[in-house]
């Protein structure tokens, strides 16, 4: 740096949670994106315990942002020391801390302060990145103070699952039926419309209608990060249903010697104070979970039976 100012920034929460709770929400980045909004998606490179080290993928300002970083975590102290290796412009150097304070038994305040830099202290990137630091940081404290609070019940409403179909036809048709979602409501009876931009190669960002069981209609948004080269895509939605506080998922094909094996993988935290409003007065988090389980579940194995086909297919014609 060439004498750069080191701006900063504070932020601070109190949370109706055992200190411990809150510590570890933010030390597990693996959960980030369903725990913190701007989080599309984390890739952890390196991890033992106490370093990490992960690319990450984030939404700023109407923006995908992507960087590496490294993080010390201090489980006994409940800190977090994290710096980023190769900082997104307008950030010339962006770092800062997470740290957990015991108040009481279930009390504990949250605090996460940064400090960056931008080149030759330009006004107008310097305002960018406060206003995404400020945006960001806010919605991330008030996210981990909601899923802290509801530590009693969280491990009840995160629900993981996958659904798997095989495909008789190389990876590379069944790859690309996916990477085009602009075409899916040609071939989708549960999708109606399809709006995509993509101004970045690989990094999709879309606002789709979906028709559910019962006819009605759900208009979601997401960010899509595409790895062409593994035959993954791995997507956040940004607006969801009413019933999920966040929605990430992730579509990977396996290849073997008969073709290949698709994999459509779901990741949910219900909004346990939406339950009843979506699903009834006496429904429960169990019922919660059954109906997510099959709305998406239904879902996404059409869309992967739509896909062998259109692979399967091709491979007839050629």
């Amino acid at each position: 740096m060439s004498g750069e100012r080191v701006l900063h920034k504070t932020y601070t929460v109190d949370v109706t949670a055992p200190a411990g709770v809150v510590y570890g929400l933010i030390a597990d980045t693996t959960q980030w994106p369903l725990i913190v909004p701007p989080s599309v998606h984390v890739e952890r490179l390196d991890f033992d315990g106490t370093e990490d080290r992960f690319q990450m993928w984030v939404t700023a300002n109407g923006q995908v942002k992507s960087w590496f970083s490294r993080r010390a975590m201090d489980p006994v102290a409940r800190r977090v020391d994290f710096r980023q290796e190769t900082p997104a412009a307008p950030a010339l150097a962006m770092g800062g801390r997470w740290s957990v304070d015991e108040l009481g038994a279930t009390r504990s305040r949250l605090t996460l302060d940064h400090d960056f830099t931008v080149a030759e202290d330009r006004p107008d990137d310097a305002a960018w990145l406060a206003r995404a630091t400020d945006t960001n940081s806010r919605a991330e404290l008030d996210r981990i103070k909601e899923t802290a609070e509801n530590w009693a019940s969280l491990d009840d409403l995160l629900l993981t699952f996958e659904d798997r179909v095989t495909v008789k036809a190389p990876p590379e048709l069944v790859y690309s039926f996916l990477y085009g979602v602009d075409d899916w409501p040609a071939h989708l009876p549960h999708v109606s419309r399809v709006n995509l931009t993509e101004d970045v190669p690989g990094i999709q960002l879309l606002s789709v209608d979906t028709l559910t069981g019962d006819g009605s209609r759900h208009t979601t948004e997401s960010v899509r990060i595409c790895f062409p080269h593994a035959y993954r895509i791995v997507y956040k939605q940004t607006a969801t249903p009413r019933l999920l506080a966040a929605h990430t998922g992730e579509w990977s094909l396996f290849p073997d010697e008969t073709g290949v094996t698709a994999v459509s993988r779901h990741s949910v935290l219900l909004r346990e104070e939406a339950i009843a409003e979506v699903l009834g007065p006496d429904a429960d988090i169990a019922q919660a979970r059954a109906y997510v389980r099959e709305a998406l579940g239904r879902n996404s194995v059409a869309t992967l039976g739509r896909a062998a086909q259109h692979a399967e297919s091709a491979v007839r014609t050629l």
